[in-house]
């Protein structure tokens, strides 16, 4: 086969059984959207890493500020983007604020996916 091309088939045959079965599980599209814009948030480094960060402890923007290397205000602008997306939340002892994973659903993705990584 030719690497360059995708396999496709050789004659149209639609397995109906197979296409409602899986028609009938597929989630409607506000869920698949909502899905998609959950992995969107994955696809930043600077977000991985605040969530690896926060795997680890909670802390403020001004300790996530220094251990990334970047300004408060980055940080705050992805943790923002962050707790809107449901995987960080925060506290707040006195004026300082403290950030840490929303639940063990971000933990689970997080370690699912490190573990998929270094599988390859």
């Amino acid at each position: 086969m030719d690497e360059k091309h995708a396999p496709v088939c050789d004659f149209l045959h639609v397995h109906e059984d197979a296409v409602q079965q899986v028609l009938a599980e597929l989630p409607d599209e506000e869920r698949l959207y909502d899905l998609a814009e959950l992995f969107r948030m994955f696809g930043d480094t600077t977000r991985i890493r605040i969530l690896y960060l926060l795997f680890e402890s909670e802390l403020c923007v001004c300790d996530l500020a220094k251990l990334l290397g970047v300004t408060q205000s980055a940080v705050s602008h992805q943790l923002r983007a962050l707790k809107d997306a449901k995987l960080v939340r925060f506290r707040r002892a006195g004026k300082t604020v403290f950030y840490t994973l929303d639940d063990d659903h971000v933990r689970s993705i997080l370690a699912l996916g490190m573990e998929h990584i270094m599988e390859k």
